[in-house]
């Protein structure tokens, strides 16, 4: 019986913290989708053991400068491609705003990226 109880609490309390936080405007709702063909393989982890391949990125990423991300989707760098031949300045902008909405990575999170250069091992 108590073990129901705690159920019921915990699924009571998933609802407030799902309550409070703001709906995705439609702009957020395209950057999310983008975000998820383009960037999620890197910067998600896609199981609970598997590594990130690029940082976890949030609101705070690049110091939380729209304009400065925009610029880095758009140019890349040695270790991500620029996107500035696949996005359009308002798909780029949509990815942008959808990463606000993005809580910073947990300490567990950052500290279990794979490191800056490694591949990981292939399985075939």
């Amino acid at each position: 019986m108590r073990t129901a109880w705690t159920f019921v609490i915990l699924a009571a309390g998933l609802t407030v913290q799902s309550a409070q936080a703001a709906p995705l405007t439609d702009q957020e709702k395209l950057g999310r989708q983008l975000f998820t063909q383009h960037c999620g393989i890197c910067h998600t982890k896609p199981t609970l053991t598997s590594p990130l391949y690029g940082p976890a990125l949030s609101k705070e990423t690049l110091g939380g400068d729209p304009q400065a991300v925009t610029t880095f989707i758009k140019q890349g760098t040695d270790r991500m491609p620029g996107f500035r031949f696949m996005l359009n300045d308002q798909q780029v902008s949509a990815v942008a705003a959808f990463l606000k909405t993005m809580n910073p990575p947990t300490a567990e999170q950052t500290k279990e990226a794979a490191p800056q250069g490694s591949v990981p091992d292939r399985q075939d």
